[in-house]
């Protein structure tokens, strides 16, 4: 396999190493050592948190708002505003969920429902926020980003021709290790339909 070295990085995962590692070298070349990287359009640190990936999200969803400002200045409808909303910016804000979703600070979740706050305020202006997400037939971003990550679950883990289907455990646990767990809590599913 032949790799270009100039398109290759490497990235050290975890917690700063007191050993010193040396570069990988491919070609008499050494390849560049970052902290993070953007794989298919996910910011990756490699402290694996998420700060960076949420903060150009956030970026990027809030220079679209501005043309859904101009949209309503313009005179757009309610219905063409939200459905500016639902195609071009709320797909921003979830891209990827599944991967990112579960390790949400509280601060970074409220930050991105912040922004769908400013939208709806932008699109309803009369109206608070739980009474614009009723009139438009929405969720909060939280509550939405919750059944990506389920369906998801759901579509490439329980289903038994899934590849990752493997990681389950076809057995019961035994009841002594059930209660040695931190929690002994059984995993529920729900299915959700989507129209």
């Amino acid at each position: 396999m032949m790799i270009n070295v100039n398109k290759t990085r490497e990235m050290l995962i975890g917690r700063t190493l007191k050993v010193c590692i040396s570069p990988v070298v491919l070609n008499s070349q050494p390849v560049q050592r970052v902290d993070t990287f953007k794989l298919l359009g996910v910011h990756i640190s490699n402290d694996l948190k998420w700060g960076q990936h949420i903060n150009v999200i956030l970026s990027k969803a809030a220079s679209r708002l501005y043309f859904l400002k101009q949209l309503k200045r313009a005179g757009a409808g309610t219905g063409d505003l939200l459905g500016f909303y639902n195609a071009i910016i709320r797909p921003v804000l979830e891209y990827a969920s599944p991967v990112w979703h579960s390790s949400l600070t509280v601060a970074q979740t409220e930050s991105l429902e912040a922004l769908q706050k400013r939208a709806m305020r932008i699109i309803f202006p009369h109206l608070d926020y739980s009474g614009s997400l009723f009139i438009a037939e929405a969720d909060t971003l939280e509550g939405r980003r919750e059944r990506l990550v389920q369906r998801f679950f759901l579509h490439n883990v329980l289903n038994e021709t899934s590849y990752l289907h493997y990681l389950l455990k076809s057995q019961e646990l035994s009841q002594d290790i059930v209660n040695r767990l931190r929690s002994s809590q059984t995993y529920y599913y729900y299915y959700y339909y989507y129209y």
